[in-house]
């Protein structure tokens, strides 16, 4: 899944910023977002240190705040980020301590907070991550059907429903995630992919801009 990701992720970008006409591109691209928060998931369920994941996460968004904000030309946080914040809200809501209201408390936060600072994907990043998260075959692609209608209203964003395509697979297709999951990629190619590939799509950018 990870190769799949950042496939889709680079056709996405290049779609978005040499393209933006082209929108099979972007299309295509719609499948990046939900495999990268499932992945996401995996990792905060899987790691044996929360603490060093979590700063892996934080190190890669700071690295990444610079070409993509060269990339996109956009002032706001990147999507590394974004999902830092939601990663830190997932942990927070496992607490057992905590009770259901202040668990929704945190969430409802969570969600402003993506919503009032310009992260990219806001509080819909934080919304299929918990969906991932916390639900399950027909619970999890109808939720996500629901919530794809929310943000198309309220953000435009017909073509994300392209997403629940990974939705339906996770869902209904466990033996076919798990092939894919073993097509892993190297550590440093997942974990540089994304500030890497930014970079050279700000710089080709950047001097596409001088030529015109």
């Amino acid at each position: 899944m990870q190769w799949i990701a950042m496939l889709t992720m680079l056709i996405d970008h290049i779609g978005a910023i040499f393209f933006p006409n082209e929108l099979l591109l972007r299309i295509i691209g719609r499948l990046s977002f939900p495999l990268y928060v499932y992945l996401m998931v995996v990792g905060y369920h899987r790691t044996r240190n929360y603490s060093k994941y979590v700063l892996r996460i934080g190190l890669l968004a700071l690295i990444s705040q610079l070409p993509y904000t060269v990339a996109f030309d956009v002032l706001r946080f990147n999507v590394i980020a974004t999902l830092l914040v939601c990663l830190l809200t997932l942990k927070i809501l496992d607490i057992k301590k905590i009770n259901l209201f202040f668990r929704i408390i945190i969430a409802v936060a969570s969600i402003a907070l993506l919503e009032i600072v310009p992260f990219d994907y806001g509080a819909y990043a934080l919304v299929l991550m918990l969906i991932y998260r916390y639900l399950t075959s027909t619970i999890m692609f109808s939720i996500h059907f629901i919530a794809e209608i929310i943000f198309m209203v309220y953000n435009s964003w017909q073509i994300q429903f392209y997403s629940m395509i990974i939705t339906y697979v996770i869902a209904f297709k466990p033996n076919l995630i798990g092939k894919l999951s073993q097509w892993r990629a190297p550590s440093w190619i997942w974990r540089s992919f994304y500030p890497l590939h930014l970079t050279i799509i700000a710089i080709i950018h950047y001097y596409i801009s001088l030529l015109d």
